[in-house]
């Protein structure tokens, strides 16, 4: 067994709700400014990324990855998301949450000596 610390990469399917999509570009951008990114600097998660799916998908519109160690931070997280338009008006549906542990094959072929 590795002494890394556990990451978990939680994928996010989003989809954009007409009410977003009646914003302009720059109410959008304001929004998130003023009140996306300050969620984000109160309950940090080790990283965030943010992908745009929907030239490419009829299932979602966007995709929001979020690595975390804490799963607390991450619920808080989602619960002030939730708190606020973003997922309360809503401006973004959850289409499905997809938690994932990066090459977790490795650490369990190691934990079992499956490979050297």
């Amino acid at each position: 067994m590795t002494d890394r610390t556990t990451i978990l990469h939680i994928f996010l399917l989003l989809r954009s709700t007409p009410a977003w999509l009646a914003l302009s570009r720059q109410a959008r951008a304001d929004y998130i400014a003023g009140a996306v990114r300050p969620l984000f600097e109160k309950h940090p998660p080790r990283s965030s990324r943010f992908f745009d799916a929907e030239a490419f998908s009829g299932r979602c519109s966007d995709i929001l990855l979020i690595e975390v160690e804490d799963l607390r931070r991450y619920g808080f997280l989602i619960d002030a998301l939730r708190d606020e338009a973003f997922f309360g008006l809503p401006y973004f549906q959850v289409v499905d949450v997809i938690p994932t542990l990066e090459d977790s094959y490795r650490d369990y072929d190691a934990e079992t000596g499956v490979a050297a």
